[in-house]
C-alpha cells in the first residue's frame, strides 16, 4: 500500500493532477499506519500481521 501510494503520488506530480496527488498521500499515510500497528503485535482487521 506504501509502495502503490509513493507510485501515485509521484504520477500525480508529474502529471500535475491532485487527486492522484491526495489519494497517493492518503495511501502512504495509511499503509504507514497498518505497517506500524502491525508491528507493535496488534491485530489489525481480524490479522495478525498486515502484509
Amino acid at each position: 500500500m506504501i509502495v502503490l501510494g509513493l507510485i501515485l503520488l509521484v504520477v500525480g506530480l508529474l502529471v500535475g493532477l491532485s487527486l492522484l496527488t491526495t489519494i497517493g498521500g492518503v495511501l502512504i499515510v495509511v499503509g504507514a499506519i497498518l505497517w506500524i500497528l502491525g508491528s507493535t503485535g496488534r491485530a489489525v482487521g481480524g490479522r495478525k500481521h498486515f502484509f
